[in-house]
């Protein structure tokens, strides 16, 4: 993992086409900005933990297509 320190309004790219800068900070909280391209698919982490979920119950129901 790679830990960087930036402030209020500095950023950092990754690749040459995604963009992350820091919007604010408040005490605890940190605004992030993400520039990307509409191809790349942007998530907060716990959102796909809950779809994960949500899949697994799905695939578990008694509604769910036979294999």
């Amino acid at each position: 993992m790679l830990v960087l320190t930036r402030k209020q309004d500095e950023g950092f790219l990754i690749g040459k086409d995604i963009t992350i800068t820091i919007i604010s900070i408040d005490g605890d909280k940190v605004r992030v900005g993400i520039d990307a391209p509409k191809h790349i698919r942007v998530i907060r982490q716990e959102m796909m933990v809950e779809i994960g979920q949500e899949n697994r119950m799905a695939a578990n129901s008694e509604f769910a297509p036979i294999k």
